[in-house]
């Protein structure tokens, strides 16, 4: 196995200080510890797709594909956005034109945010996002567990590309090990278990164990589907300040 040829595209991470943040809006005296275990991809088909990502440095609006795919799967028809569909979204972001390689530099995914909660990807919008420490593990879980998945940027070293499952080096992240070697990526997260995570990225799952994520992820997002936001009983406990959120969502 190996990755050399595929599309990264995850800018350096930029970060807003009006950002939403997942733990102003979490109850800790009422949140139970997240589960052991969850998997949003069991309903999901295999056909994930590349979402033009073996094209185009879209990982960010691919990542985006994914997540509502997820969704849909475990709300009711799985739908696919199509790959046209994922780049007319790259374009209006960053400025990409097809068949002009100068202008596939890759997006932020604070910018491709903003773009999905304003404008939509394929019809779809969503309705907040918030900002999560990479590092803080029992949140990460948390927010999989309550909204159907994370996306995530990542520092991707060049060890990447041969391993089958991501892990973290004996060596520790130095040389072809070093968080950003290969370049940046986005992707989604749809399931996670004691041992780690998986991704959906490049049109298939990713394993990567929780000191690979913990060393190399430096973006984290809690994205809140419209649909969901309708319907979000079944998936977010009592603890979560959905009242909150929304106050704060009106002045956005």
């Amino acid at each position: 196995m190996n990755r050399a040829a595929y599309k990264l595209g995850k800018k350096v991470a930029v970060h807003d200080s009006r950002a939403l943040l997942f733990a102003d809006y979490v109850r800790h005296s009422s949140l139970p510890a997240p589960p052991f275990h969850q998997n949003w991809a069991a309903l999901a088909s295999t056909a994930w797709g590349m979402m033009a990502n073996d094209s185009a440095g879209d990982c960010t609006c691919a990542a985006a594909g994914h997540a509502i795919q997820t969704w849909t799967a475990n709300t009711g028809s799985e739908l696919t956005i199509p790959d046209d569909a994922v780049i007319a979204a790259y374009s209006a972001v960053t400025g990409y034109v097809p068949g002009v390689p100068s202008s596939d530099n890759g997006a932020v995914e604070l910018d491709v945010l903003n773009y999905w909660r304003k404008t939509g990807i394929g019809g779809q919008k969503i309705a907040a996002f918030m900002a999560l420490e990479p590092g803080n593990l029992d949140h990460v879980k948390l927010a999989i567990d309550l909204f159907g998945g994370l996306y995530i940027g990542a520092r991707l070293p060049l060890s990447a590309q041969t391993q089958r499952v991501w892990s973290l080096a004996p060596g520790g992240p130095v040389g072809n090990s070093a968080p950003g070697s290969w370049g940046g990526h986005a992707m989604w997260v749809v399931s996670y278990d004691t041992a780690g995570c998986a991704v959906v990225t490049w049109g298939g799952l990713q394993r990567i164990t929780w000191g690979w994520f913990s060393t190399f992820v430096d973006e984290a997002y809690a994205v809140l589907p419209e649909a969901l936001w309708a319907n979000s009983g079944h998936l977010s406990p009592s603890g979560f300040a959905f009242d909150d959120l929304q106050q704060d969502l009106a002045l956005l």
